[in-house]
Order: structure tokens, then sequence, then C-alpha cells
């Protein structure tokens, strides 16, 4: 596990300067604080920091093949990497390692890029092809381990962290207006686009080739269509289950350091510690937290479990300062994000690398078997789809504005009055119930938009790809491909790297995916009955039954608490001359919005939530970390600053190059 980072240039005979591969791998200092390797050749430089799990003496990267022509760096961990291995020696390749990243060069000599296709286990990998002059650039088939790249002056610029590439191309730092868009109507921005115009994210299940100053980019993978897996019976489903989850799980703990695993209680971690209690010679380590307030500790219910299952059990009930920990992790994100699960996230990594180098999470479980509730709540409102389409129009466009904005349900019956994917995506969205009552964007910031995209694009194009699934098996699949990589797998990574933690998510392992997704969606969600056959299994495997049956909570926090109490000081720099000097929102909105939680009993925190982090992201990343940053934000408002801003970036040291 580690960060890595590097330049690949179309200039012949280019030496990039050592300097800056360094500096590159200097900002993401916390993903791979054991070690730091750097290749510079004709036309690359390659570099990474790292965390060591596998390997320790001998695993130092850059790895090469035999003759010192194809290089290597990766992130990630590869499960099965030790029958690779065994094929390539038998057909005369030569390691000089024990690691898992020496089989991606051999596997390489041998398929080309087609190499990640025989790849089992999260990674992002960076290989220099030097007699070609080629770097490849991977990213594993779930997006489990993040990868950045932009295309810049006949070069390719790529890192673990968006940190990385500003970091020697500051004149990349400008704002995307589509980017804040897609956050503040999801809380998160969706893959490829970043919050940066020229920089980008490679989406799961895809590769770049970049050769010459040309690149193509290519998916490699997608899930497998439903209904393409029928088991006999529920017990032969179960049994299949079980042993593609153990066996998941054994390769999760392959390690030369010590493991642990994330408990929250809840069904998912629950069923993976239960796992990893039985395919494990002795106790494992587990590590929850709580908070004081009743409502939002589930610490008890992680505690049934860690006792069911004789674990090595750490709890930490929670008193954050939260101010300085919001300031601090704003100033930590390259891209604003919403979601507040971020903060237990970060505080039970912090717990967890006092004792582990490695955690197992349950994440996945929800998009893999229906564990959201608005999988059920939308499956039940497929009722509406019998009122004819005319009809549903007009009561949108007729009668739904004379409603009373303070009318019970009149959401409600907007929403069920679409067709049902608008109506899933509409209930995922933010800003557009929100500003059917009450414009919230600013009118400069709607000119700025008018050029953007709609967010909702991004999941119509993937409700597009899945039409062939059923209703209930495309929700899985569009939040697979957009919630689970831009909020929960962003999240986890983003938080446990900042403590230097390696976490591991077996339940998404690609094989036993592609076998759920295989099942049809009732053996997920059956009537009203959530993870109904992973709730089965976790039943044989003994987790208590106060775990497996209750309200999902998940890491939760009192964040409406927090909001009129601790936050309130800080929620205020919403309405400060300073931030409504940015242009975005009308100050009338955010004043109501404010009001409402405060004085009228009317629970804002996770819409308030996000316009805060939005804002504290300006302040603590883009104005402190890059101060030279050309964001259109500021144009908007003051023509001065931009021109300012230019002039900065004209003396920031740029990438060096010597032949």
């Amino acid at each position: 596990m580690c960060g890595i980072a590097g330049i690949a240039t179309s200039e012949p005979c280019a030496r990039l300067d050592v300097g800056t591969i360094r500096l590159m791998c200097n900002v993401v200092l916390h993903r791979g604080p054991d070690d730091e390797g750097v290749y510079i050749g004709d036309g690359v430089g390659l570099g990474m920091r790292r965390l060591s799990v596998i390997d320790l003496p001998s695993g130092h990267q850059p790895i090469h093949n035999e003759d010192k022509k194809i290089w290597v760096v990766f992130n990630g961990e590869i499960y099965n990497f030790p029958e690779l291995r065994r094929d390539l020696e038998s057909r005369g390749h030569l390691f000089y390692t024990h690691s898992d990243t020496e089989v991606i060069v051999h596997l390489y000599e041998e398929l080309g890029a087609e190499c990640v296709c025989k790849l089992r286990g999260m990674f992002a990998i960076a290989l220099w092809d030097g007699p070609r002059k080629r770097l490849l650039l991977a990213r594993d088939r779930l997006g489990i381990k993040p990868l950045h790249y932009a295309l810049h002056g006949g070069s390719c610029y790529f890192g673990s962290e968006i940190k990385s590439i500003l970091a020697v191309a500051p004149e990349l730092a400008n704002v995307s207006a589509q980017a804040l868009l897609e956050y503040l109507d999801f809380g998160y921005i969706s893959d490829p686009i970043t919050a940066f115009k020229q920089i980008y994210k490679l989406p799961p299940g895809h590769l770049i080739e970049f050769e010459n100053g040309r690149y193509s980019v290519r998916q490699y993978w997608d899930l497998p269509l439903c209904d393409s897996v029928f088991p006999n019976n529920e017990q032969e489903c179960l049994e299949e289950l079980d042993r593609r989850l153990l066996e998941a799980m054994r390769i999760h703990l392959v390690s030369d350091v010590p493991l642990g695993a994330f408990l929250s209680g809840g069904v998912d971690s629950s069923t993976v510690v239960a796992m990893m209690a039985r395919a494990s010679s002795g106790p494992i380590k587990t590590f929850s937290i709580g908070f004081e307030k009743d409502d939002f500790n589930e610490a008890h219910h992680a505690r049934l479990v860690a006792r069911e299952f004789h674990t090595d059990h750490h709890e930490l009930i929670l008193q954050p300062d939260i101010v300085q920990t919001v300031g601090f992790l704003t100033s930590s994100l390259e891209e604003p994000f919403g979601d507040s699960s971020m903060l237990p996230t970060y505080f039970v990594s912090q717990m967890a690398r006092k004792h582990v180098t490695v955690a197992l999470s349950g994440d996945g479980g929800d998009e893999l078997f229906a564990g959201y509730d608005r999988y059920r709540i939308h499956a039940g409102r497929q009722i509406f789809e019998h009122i004819p389409d005319w009809l549903r129009t007009s009561y949108r466009v007729h009668i739904f504005p004379r409603l009373p904005r303070a009318m019970r349900g009149r959401k409600f019956s907007y929403n069920v009055s679409l067709p049902w994917q608008e109506r899933y995506i509409d209930g995922l969205s933010f800003l557009p119930s929100f500003e059917r009552d009450m414009p919230l964007l600013s009118t400069g910031f709607r000119d700025v938009l008018r050029h953007t995209e709609d967010p909702a694009n991004v999941l119509r194009r993937y409700f597009s790809t899945a039409s062939e699934r059923d209703f209930v098996s495309q929700f899985l699949y569009v939040d697979t491909k957009t919630y689970l990589v831009g909020d929960i797998l962003t999240k986890v990574d983003r938080m446990s790297m900042l403590n230097s933690l390696e976490v591991r998510v077996p339940i998404l392992d690609h094989k036993l995916v592609e076998w759920v997704t295989g099942l049809g969606s009732t053996w997920k969600l059956r009537g009203s009955r959530q993870k109904y056959l992973l709730l089965k299994l976790a039943e044989r495997l003994g987790v208590p039954h106060e775990a497996l049956y209750r309200k999902k909570q998940g890491f939760t926090l009192p964040l409406d608490h927090w909001m009129r109490h601790e936050l309130k000081d800080m929620l205020m720099l919403l309405i400060e001359p300073r931030t409504q000097h940015r242009g975005y929102f009308e100050p009338a909105a955010i004043n109501k919005l404010i009001e409402d939680h405060l004085n009228r009993g009317r629970s804002q925190s996770h819409h308030l939530w996000r316009l805060l982090i939005l804002e504290l992201w300006h302040r603590n990343f883009i104005e402190k970390q890059l101060p030279s940053t050309d964001s259109f934000s500021l144009a908007l408002t003051n023509p001065s600053a931009q021109q300012g801003s230019n002039s900065q970036l004209e003396s920031t040291p740029r990438c060096r190059m010597t032949e």
C-alpha cells in the first residue's frame, strides 16, 4: 500500500528532474511513511511512498523486470499473486523480490495491457514500457484505490491524490463549475471529473495507454448482468455465498503486518468479523467508536458481536474537538466532500492505526445486497407507474406550483409523479428539490453553469447502460458506479490513509461481486426485507440477532446537535461577506436554511453541512494550500483578483526537465 505519482513526457530523450518526482511524492507522505522510491528514465519519472505490508525487507518500489526495461509503481494489494508468480516462474521469469508488485511487470511482458484482467485485488498501477516509451495506468474494477491524471503540455501527470499533480503543475488548479454543481447535488464529485477542470479520475475498471503524446482510455471490466446465476434453492445459494466470501476473506488476510477489522455492529461489518474469526488462527482485533448520546451510540451492538466471536475489541467513545477536526480535514481534502460520516471514519482509522497496519471493512454490502432504505422505498413506489404519463406531467406543470410550500406531502407528490428512473435520481439530488421552492444558486453562478452539464446525466447514462436489468438491479448498478466509488470508497481511502492505515474490502472481491451481481434481485430485496441473503448468512455464522435486526446506522454522528452547538459559530461563516462575495448562492436562501435549522426546529443539518464544507474547502485548501488558484468563483465577483492570481502563477516554480 502506498501513494504513487509521476510524469511521462512525449519529448524524445527528455530527462525529468528527480526533485520534481520527489516533490510529487512528499505531498502524499501520509500514504506511505515507511519508504520512498524514484525511477528516472528517458521520458518518464515514477515515484512512490510506501506503507510496508507485504515483503517488508525487499518490496522496495519502483520494481523492474529482468533487463530493467519495464518499471512499475503500484498502490494496493494483489491477492492472487502467489499463483500468478508460480505460473510466471514456470514460463521462465526470474523474480528478485517476494512482493506482489513484481508479478505485474512479468505479467505485462506476457500479456501487455491486458495483464490487468488477471489481477485479483485493489490497485492503482503506473507501468512504464521503456522500449515502446509507453505509460500504462490502470485502476481496479470497483475503484477501491484512487488514481488521477492530467494531460498537459505533451505530458501525462498522474498521482494517487490530486495534490501530487498540483504540486508540480499549479497552473492546473482551476476550479471546475461542473464539479461544484455535482458536489452540491450529490455531496461528492463522480468519475471521471474532479474539482479541477484539467485533472481527471481514472474510472474503475479502466486503463489508459499514453504513448508519443497520445492517449487512449478504455474499459476492461464491468458488472455482469443479473439473472445469470440460478441457484436451485436457498440452501445451495447460502452455501455458495459462504464458500465465496470465505475464500475472499482468506486471501484478504495475507499480510506481513498486524490486521484488524472495523466493527460497527451492523450486518456488513459483523459478517466480515464472523468470517475473519473463522479464517484466522487466533483472536482478531476489532475497532469501534461511539458517542455519549444514546441515539448515536451503537457501541453496545459492536460489543455483542465482539463478545460472540471472542475478538480483542477496542472501543472509543468520542468527545472530539469537532471544530479543530473539521478544519484539519477540509485542509487535507483536495475536493469538497459532503459525507459527514468521514468524521467517525477518520477517528476509527486513527484508533485502529495504534494497533494494526491493515484493517478490513464491510463496505460494499449495501450496493451488492440492496441495503439502503431507498431501494425498498422506490421499489414500493413502482405502483405509481400505473398512472398515465400525461396525467403525472400535468400535475407537475399545473398543480404542483400552486400548492402551499408548507403543505404536508408536497415533495412526495412531486417525486412520485416522475418516471421511475427520474424519481430515483430526484431522491438522490439536493439542488432540484430545494430550488423548486426557493432559488439557492445566484444569478451569476447560474450564468457560469449554463455551459455545464446537468449532474443527473451521470446517473442517466448508467441507467441507460443498465437498461437490460430489472429496476432494483438498475438501482444497484447505478449506485455501484457512482455513490460507492465517489462517496463510500473515497471516504474510506482518504480517512484511512490520513492515518497511514490500509483498509481492505473483502465484500468487494471482484469474483464475489460478479457472482452476487448475477443473482436475481429477489435474493437481495425480498418484500420489505433488505439484504435478504446476507442476513441469512450472518444468522448461520452466529451473528447475534439483536445486531442484525435493528435500524441501520453505520458509523453515525450527532450532526443536528453539533450544528446547533459546537459548529454553530462555524455555521455563521455561510453568511459572512467573504463567503457571499464568492457569488455562489442567494443570501436569502442561506439565511432561510440557517433560520429553519436553528430557530424553527426543521433539521437542515445535512444541507448546511454540504454548504459549510464547500466554504471551508475554499478557505482551508484552495486559499491556504493553493493561493495562486485561478478559481472561477473569484473571477465571478472580482476580476482584479483573477488578474492578480494569474500573475502569481507565472512566478510559481514549474516542473523542470534536463536533457
